[in-house]
C-alpha cells in the first residue's frame, strides 16, 4: 500500500464490541479466593445480553493467557467449546493471585480491489506488505479488547496484575481479590501504559436473570484514570470500559474494550 494512501474512518462491522452493543463479554470463575496448598477453578466465558447468562455465543479463547503469582504463564486444563460458552480449569499451585485474561489484538484493514470488497487481519508491522498499492476505499482500525478476572490460593499478590501497556488494564489500587459489600474500592485505568482520563466505567452485577432492575453503576475515571465504586451487594461483577478514535492523517483508528469480572463478598 502506498504511504499516501489516507487511514480513514473505522471499520465499524469489524471493529471490537462497545458497551453499547448488546451483546457483553465475559469470563466468570467459579471461585476468586481459595485455601490450601492447591486448587481448581473452573471458567465459563461467553457473549451474552446479560453478563453471566450463556445465551448468545461461546467465546473464542484463543488468546487466553493465565499469569502465575510469579510472573510465569500457566496453561488451562481440560477445555471445551460448547454451543454458548466456553469452559476451561485451571490448578492452582502457587500461594497468590492469578490473572486469567482472554487478550486480542491487532489490525482489521478493509478496501476494495478492482470492485471486489476484501479485507485483511493482521499486525501494523505487516499490513503495508499486504495491503495492494491499487487498493482503493482502504479502511483500517487497530484493536486491542481484555476480557478477564483474577483469582487468589492464600494471600493476595501483585506481581501478575503489572500492566502490559497494550489496549486498556485495569490497575489495582484496591486488590480485586479483597472486595467486600457496602465498601468502596479504588482502580485505575490505563490505556497503552498512560492514564486513561475521562472514560466512562459501566459496572453490572449478576443475577439479572432473577430481578427486573438491572442494577447498572456508571462511574468516570479520573485525569489519573482512578474510579471508586461502593458494592452495592455481594455477587460477581462484570466491569467495562472502551475507548474509539477516528482515524487521524496517517493514524489509524483505535477501538480499545476492557471487560473484568470481580466478585464482591458479604
Amino acid at each position: 500500500m502506498k504511504k499516501s494512501i489516507a487511514i480513514i474512518a473505522a471499520l465499524a462491522a469489524l471493529a471490537l464490541p462497545m458497551s453499547a452493543q448488546a451483546h457483553r463479554a465475559w469470563l466468570a470463575p467459579t471461585s476468586t479466593s481459595l485455601s490450601g496448598t492447591d486448587a481448581w477453578v473452573g471458567f465459563d466465558a461467553g457473549m451474552s445480553n446479560g453478563v453471566f447468562i450463556p445465551d448468545h455465543a461461546a467465546m473464542n479463547l484463543a488468546g487466553l493467557v493465565i499469569t502465575a503469582p510469579d510472573g510465569s504463564t500457566v496453561a488451562p486444563e481440560n477445555m471445551g467449546r460448547a454451543r454458548y460458552r466456553s469452559t476451561f480449569d485451571l490448578h492452582l499451585t502457587q500461594q497468590g493471585t492469578y490473572r486469567v485474561a482472554n487478550v486480542m489484538g491487532g489490525v482489521i484493514v478493509s478496501y476494495k480491489q478492482g470492485g471486489e470488497q476484501k479485507r485483511w487481519r493482521g499486525t501494523e508491522a505487516e499490513m503495508a506488505a499486504n495491503i495492494p498499492a491499487d487498493a482503493t476505499d482502504v479502511v483500517a482500525t487497530r484493536n486491542n479488547s481484555r476480557i478477564e478476572t483474577f483469582v487468589t490460593l492464600g494471600a493476595t499478590s501483585t506481581t501478575a496484575l503489572a500492566p502490559t501497556g497494550q489496549g486498556i488494564e485495569l490497575v489495582p489500587v484496591t486488590h480485586p481479590n479483597d472486595l467486600v459489600a457496602g465498601e468502596a474500592a479504588t482502580f485505575k485505568l490505563v490505556r497503552d501504559g498512560q492514564p486513561a482520563a475521562d472514560l466512562e466505567v459501566t459496572i453490572a452485577r449478576g443475577g439479572t436473570r432473577y430481578r427486573d432492575n438491572p442494577e447498572e453503576i456508571t462511574v468516570r475515571t479520573g485525569a489519573d484514570g482512578a474510579f471508586t465504586v461502593t458494592w452495592p451487594e455481594p455477587g460477581m461483577y462484570w466491569v467495562n470500559a472502551s475507548v474509539r478514535i477516528p482515524a487521524q492523517g496517517q493514524q489509524l483508528a483505535y477501538n480499545a474494550q476492557y471487560n473484568g469480572v470481580v466478585e464482591v463478598l458479604p
